[in-house]
């Protein structure tokens, strides 16, 4: 009995070993090609956290857009108005990094009002798909869309 657990044992090392090896050497080489795409473009990926730096000379205010109103999100597509909430992400998640680093060094966070109007566009698209499951004459489609727009 010992010898076919020792034996199960020894299998199940050899198996993880063989995983492990390959899994890391997998990860080592997409790492290592991200590494050199990143280098080679110059593009960190993290700089997308962060707004690009406006030169000081410029006199004009820099003016930015309105949010998203529903009625023209209505008239998008599934996927126009996926693709759009990751775009609002990605833009929510660059205003708040930076409004978070300036806090920590005590500095005033510039056009405060952009992240409300991220906000409120992004409610807004979940409030349109919304509206559109509930009008879904399929109740199991409609439950898998209600569910989908509650993860997001």
């Amino acid at each position: 009995m010992k010898d076919t657990q020792m034996s199960n044992l020894n299998t199940m090392l050899m198996v993880s070993r063989y995983f492990r090896r390959t899994l890391f050497s997998a990860a080592k080489s997409e790492t290592s090609a991200a590494a050199a795409s990143a280098r080679t473009t110059g593009h960190n990926p993290l700089e997308e956290f962060f707004e690009a730096d406006r030169s000081q000379d410029e006199e004009k205010p820099v003016v930015y857009g309105r949010s998203w109103k529903a009625s023209e999100l209505r008239l998008k597509s599934w996927d126009d108005l996926n693709k759009l909430w990751f775009v609002l992400l990605k833009e929510k998640n660059m205003l708040m990094t930076q409004r978070q680093m300036l806090q920590a060094q005590n500095l005033r966070f510039p056009n405060p009002e952009r992240l409300p109007k991220v906000r409120k566009s992004m409610c807004r698209i979940k409030h349109v798909l919304t509206e559109r499951a509930i009008e879904e004459p399929d109740p199991r489609r409609c439950a898998e869309m209600k569910k989908m727009i509650n993860a997001l």
